[in-house]
This record gives structure tokens, sequence and C-alpha cells, in this order.
């Protein structure tokens, strides 16, 4: 597992090389999670198109890719799925959204005296609880599936989130430990350090928020949102086996299929 390289995209791996507890390898180039793509380079796009994507999932709602640069694509541009994994209208989104814009979170009294970090705790348990979300990781793994172990690259905006918790789910089925898993996901926030530090400049320099008490749990990767998504997991469903079969619904002929197609 490894960065791409990509300039406009630090936070771009490939899961390839993942050790499953049999001893079998996530195939390189199977699998590829990243931020938005719309500030990669040109010498990017020629990295990117070296990987023969067959698909591109993008995870982000119609609302955050309209206020984003248009993702950059290789040429011939592979097909992209949108699976929008969001939602507007729960109070958690709308409080992270008035924190990144500069407000003080007004209006979410009970948000704004837990803190961000309380905000992305309850955010992976969404993903859990909620009927859309699970609707969504599921849509993302099946079409993943239907690719047939080609190459696809999946994002959402930072790469952290969405992504993370449907990388985490992917290494899962596929058999590879908890501890790789959280290695990867936790890895992040050496890739994206500096490009989250810019961020944050730039908000402070056009007068929003500056509190990195504030900002940073929304920018991290945080062991304890991790952990929540999976303690939510076990009470709901009493394990990841029940959470993909009976939350996602994704059955024991879909798993084998995709550990046929992604494993050596």
């Amino acid at each position: 597992m490894g960065s791409l390289g990509l300039v406009g995209a630090p936070n771009a791996r490939d899961l390839g090389g993942a050790v499953t507890a049999d001893g079998r390898r996530l195939r390189t180039g199977a699998l590829v999670r990243a931020s938005a793509l719309g500030r990669v380079s040109d010498d990017d796009l020629v990295r990117l198109g070296k990987l023969g994507l067959a698909l591109v999932i993008d995870l982000r709602d119609t609302a955050e890719i309209a206020v984003a640069p248009p993702n950059r694509l290789p040429d011939p541009p592979p097909p992209v799925e949108h699976i929008p994994i969001f939602d507007p209208r729960h109070p958690v989104f709308t409080y992270i959204s008035a924190i990144l814009l500069g407000h003080d979170g007004a209006g979410y009294a009970g948000l704004r005296e837990e803190g961000t970090p309380a905000a992305m705790v309850a955010i992976y348990r969404w993903f859990v609880t909620d009927p859309g979300a699970r609707e969504g990781f599921a849509a993302a793994i099946r079409a993943i599936g239907a690719a047939g172990g080609r190459p696809v690259l999946y994002h959402c905006s930072a790469g952290k989130d969405r992504t993370g918790w449907l990388s985490a789910l992917l290494l899962e089925l596929l058999g590879v430990d908890r501890g790789a898993i959280v290695e990867d996901y936790l890895a992040t926030n050496g890739y994206a350090r500096a490009v989250n530090a810019a961020i944050m400049d730039a908000m402070r320099a056009r007068g929003m928020a500056a509190d990195p008490d504030i900002l940073l749990p929304v920018f991290e990767a945080r062991p304890e949102y991790l952990s929540a998504a999976y303690a939510q997991v076990d009470r709901e469903f009493g394990g990841v086996a029940g959470y993909l079969r009976d939350g996602l619904g994704i059955d024991e002929t879909a798993l084998a299929a995709l550990r046929a197609t992604l494993l050596e």
C-alpha cells in the first residue's frame, strides 16, 4: 500500500499489497483511494492514466461537487459513477458545514457544546445507522465487484471519512487484519498534513474560524472516529460480517467474487 505521488491529490494511494489472514495479497492497482481530483496537475494526469482505470466512484453530494474544482481525469476519461453519501439536512452535516464556512455553529447548540470531535464521531455512527448511507456504501461495493477486478478509484472530498470507511470495509471483507486497516486509515494524516495546513491558513486569511481545537478534528483521521463506526456495527449487526450481510445486503456469493478478483 502506498502513495501515488500525486502533487494535487497527495492522499491518493493504492491499497495493493495489503495482506489477508490467509496470506493472500490485494492486487496492486485494483483499488485506489483518493481525495477529489480537481487540483491534480498535468503530471498527475499522466500518473493516473497509467493506472488504466476502469471506473471512478465519486461519493460526494451534488452540492459538494458544485463548489469544488471539476475533477480532472486522464484521456480518455474512465466512466464515473456518482454514489452520494451525504445528508445536507442532518444537523451534524450542517454543523460541520457551518464550522468550515467560518461560522460559530449557532443554531446547533448541542453539537456546539460537544464540539467538532463529537460531531465527527456522530458522522461515523451515521455511516452505520442511516439506511441511505448503508445503501450508498453497498452500491459502491457492488460497483467495485462489477468491475471484475479492473482498476477502480473511489473518492469523496478529502479522501478521509467516507473514503476511509469504504476502504475499511473493502479490506475487512478481503480478510485484512484490523490493525493494518487502522494503519491505512490513519495514514491520511501524513499524506494530507500539508494540504490541511494550507486550507486552514487560507481560512484564517479570509477571517474564518482559526481555532485549531475546532478545525483539526474535522481535518484529521482519528482512531476514535473509526472505533465509533466499528462499535456501532457491533451493536447493531453483531460484527462486520453481519453488517455486510444484513446492513449492506452483500451476500457470501458477492464477497467470494470480490475476493477472487481482487486477491492474488
